[in-house]
């Protein structure tokens, strides 16, 4: 067997993507791989780009032309909505667009992927959220803290332990430091990939944040919107951020 052949099957695999989506030119990528053990970053998506690939890659669209598979399955061969919802499981979104519900506590809002009776949670519900919280560097001190009134890491970290929850093998972060004080960004960076390492998770960071992205990630690469070609990005002296 061959190193090749020892790597972990591939996560999600992109080839020959093309989305029209509003924009001066579609979405092009020739060719990405994410094996089950990566965690890479993409640079070259802007927000309303990022967000088409993150419904690609999910199945809830599909591309013009090419072909996406996720764990060696066609989002093409998603049958139907119980199918579709099976296929989203195995994903945790970190993004803005994900609600958070302001008027209730950190674990109220951690305790509604579980179950709808957050007022308040049973014990063995509250004690998921509490562990989630914990996970996400959200300590005892903020468990019954309003949403609303936290700070914009915590609100990051509210959405990554919200992610976590039901335990997916990819995960997403959607333009995760466009919120974050610029102190912050690297530290917290290295903090989320520690947390996924542990959850032996695939990664994927879309950002146009050089900073974050090589924190967040083992490789980082980098999207030719015109070619769709995705490339190692070459580490650079200078920083970047949107």
């Amino acid at each position: 067997m061959t190193a090749a052949d020892s790597r972990p099957a591939a996560a999600v695999e992109l080839t020959s993507v093309i989305k029209q989506y509003g924009a001066l030119r579609p979405l092009r990528i020739e060719q990405l791989t994410i094996a089950a053990d990566d965690r890479i970053a993409l640079l070259g998506l802007d927000q309303p780009a990022a967000e088409v690939l993150v419904n690609l890659v999910t199945g809830a669209s599909l591309p013009e032309s090419g072909v996406i598979k996720v764990f060696g399955r066609s989002t093409l061969d998603i049958a139907d909505s119980s199918d579709w919802l099976s296929t989203l499981d195995r994903f945790g979104i970190v993004s803005d667009r994900a609600p958070l519900i302001d008027a209730l506590s950190i674990v109220q809002n951690l305790a509604i992927p579980f179950t709808l009776e957050i007022e308040p949670p049973p014990p063995e519900i509250r004690q998921q959220a509490t562990r989630l919280a914990s996970e996400a560097g959200l300590g005892p001190e903020m468990w019954d803290k309003r949403v609303g009134d936290v700070d914009a890491v915590s609100r990051v970290r509210i959405r990554i332990a919200r992610a976590l929850a039901l335990n997916p093998s990819i995960v997403v972060f959607e333009h995760t430091s466009a919120s974050l004080p610029r102190q912050s960004v690297a530290t917290f960076g290295r903090e989320i990939l520690t947390m996924v390492e542990k959850r032996e998770a695939a990664a994927i960071a879309l950002t146009m944040d050089v900073e974050f992205a090589n924190a967040v990630a083992s490789k980082t690469l980098t999207l030719d919107g015109a070619t769709g070609r995705v490339a190692e990005t070459r580490p650079s002296k200078f920083k970047f951020w949107s």
